[in-house]
């Protein structure tokens, strides 16, 4: 019994602690929450008055923001209306200085109508007079043909016909004169100048071949250029396009091929291959690409230092590369750039003496032959495709004449064109300037005599100086005077137009009457 009491009393007991607990947690809630609540009405007012602050501020700088716009806009307008009123004034101006022109233009216009007015009856008098000096002229006229028993019209008529007649006399005997006069000067000072010109640039000739010879140390190289079973030299021939020939010269090797360019890059490829002493198929590809590659940097050397030496400046660099080209090229056995080089020098010499511009006249020798280095063969004239080339690469006008027309494939149509034209022929007409396959050169011979046999009285044809000269004989009793001048015209154009030869050729056409008889 007393241990349920005891049970009650702890029970009663945690009851009452619970109970003074949750009263004593109560009061600290409460407490604290009457704590929060009060910082929250703190932090609010502290917040109210912060905000009003602010709000004091904000609106002092708008105030101020107001003020300096409001100051800003009144000093716009008043520069406005300054503006405004300096343009018054300037208009006001110039509506005083029209109105001053306008009073000037008033009173000049009144003076001229008074002038106006003076000139007319000035104009009347004038007629008048001018009527009675015709009456009076008419009156002369008449009295003069009743004097000379002819009319005013036939008078005139003989006079000029009488004055006529003797200027003609007068004028056909000073155009005697003149052309006389005009042909001796003129040859004296063409012989004058074509031989300066000559002097100046007189070259010596270097006569080109269509082989070349490379020397050997000893004979054994032979044998390791050709290689085992020959393949050595087919890669080489291969792939320069030029035949090697290998024969019993001794410790020598001959390069045959028509091309100067191919020629050149086998002998050098030949001449590092021996040096280096590795002959092979692949050894020899590699040499011979360097060595092609090496010779286009020469060929553009070469054209840049010719147009150096020859003072020509902007040239196009292809066409510079293709006067480079010229070094390995040759025209019937004449060097064509040394060719081209002494062209150029004689055109621009010819040029100064003559009043032309040299320049223009050098430039046009240097290129005149441009149409003979293409990389691909033309199908046409090399004339006109080095015109062409000149055209494309913006070269003057009258250069590009001058190269089309020196073999007359075109008009000339400035006067460097017969210079050149005429400088080309001094340069590959010179002796031994130019040299021929014996072949060829006896058949543009036979051609030659052939051609002028095809003409009706022709007896015999001789073709002499080395075929710069065609002598034709005709029979008299079949060709006059007349048709001998004819037929030395016609024989020289079909040659111009049908054959190609170095320098020029000269047509001669003899006809003799021979009169014989016996004496028995």
């Amino acid at each position: 019994m007393i241990a349920v009491y005891i049970i009650i009393g702890i029970i009663v007991g945690a009851a009452a602690g619970i109970l003074v607990a949750t009263k004593i947690m109560s009061e600290k809630l409460l407490a604290k929450s009457q704590q929060t609540l009060h910082n929250a009405e703190a932090a609010l007012k502290d917040a109210e008055e912060k905000g009003e602050v602010i709000k004091k501020e904000k609106i002092l700088q708008a105030k101020e923001k107001f003020l300096q716009m409001k100051s800003e806009h009144d000093k716009h307008v008043n520069e406005r209306n300054a503006a405004i009123r300096e343009q018054e004034n300037k208009l006001k101006q110039r509506e005083n200085t029209l109105n001053q022109k306008v009073g000037d233009l008033q009173k000049k216009s009144d003076e001229l109508k008074q002038v106006s007015e003076n000139l007319n009856n000035q104009i009347e008098v004038l007629r008048k007079r001018q009527a009675e000096v015709e009456k009076v002229y008419a009156e002369s006229i008449e009295k003069l043909e009743h004097i000379a028993g002819m009319t005013a019209d036939e008078a005139k008529d003989h006079l000029i016909e009488m004055m006529t007649e003797e200027a003609k006399s007068e004028a056909a005997t000073t155009i005697m004169d003149i052309v006389e006069e005009a042909k001796i000067t003129a040859n004296e000072q063409a012989k004058k100048i074509v031989v300066q010109s000559i002097q100046r640039t007189a070259t010596e000739t270097a006569v080109e071949n269509t082989v070349s010879v490379f020397n050997l140390e000893n004979e054994e190289v032979k044998g390791r250029i050709i290689g085992r079973e020959g393949r050595n030299i087919r890669a080489l021939e291969s792939l320069t396009g030029v035949e090697v020939i290998i024969d019993d010269s001794p410790d020598a090797i001959i390069l045959s091929g028509f091309d100067p360019v191919r020629r050149e890059i086998a002998r050098l490829s030949l001449h590092k291959l021996v040096t280096d002493g590795r002959i092979h198929p692949a050894r020899i590809e590699e040499v011979v690409a360097k060595t092609r590659k090496q010779i286009e940097q020469e060929i553009a050397e070469v054209g840049k230092r010719t147009c150096i030496d020859l003072g020509i400046n902007n040239m196009n660099h292809e066409l510079m590369r293709m006067v480079g080209r010229m070094k390995y090229r040759s025209s019937y056995g004449q060097n064509l750039l040394q060719h081209s080089r002494e062209v150029a020098n004689l055109a621009a010499t010819m040029a100064s003496e003559l009043g032309l511009n040299p320049k223009l006249a050098k430039r046009a020798g240097l290129l005149h032959d441009i149409g003979k280095v293409p990389e691909t063969e033309p199908e046409m004239p090399h004339a006109i495709f080095g015109m062409k080339l000149a055209e494309k690469y913006k070269e003057h006008p009258d250069v590009c004449n001058a190269i089309g027309s020196h073999h007359d494939e075109t008009e000339m149509t400035s006067l460097i064109a017969p210079i050149i034209q005429v400088c080309d022929a001094i340069s590959g007409a010179r002796p031994g300037a130019r040299r021929e396959v014996v072949e060829a050169y006896i058949n543009r011979l036979k051609k030659l005599e052939d051609m002028a046999m095809t003409y009706p009285g022709v007896v015999k044809t001789y073709a002499i100086q080395a075929g710069r000269e065609l002598r034709v004989i005709v029979g008299a009793e079949k060709v006059n005077d007349a048709e001998a001048t004819k037929l030395s015209y016609d024989l020289s154009r079909q040659i111009q137009n049908e054959m190609t030869y170095p320098g020029q050729i000269k047509v001669t056409v003899i006809r003799e009457t021979r009169a014989v008889n016996y004496a028995k």
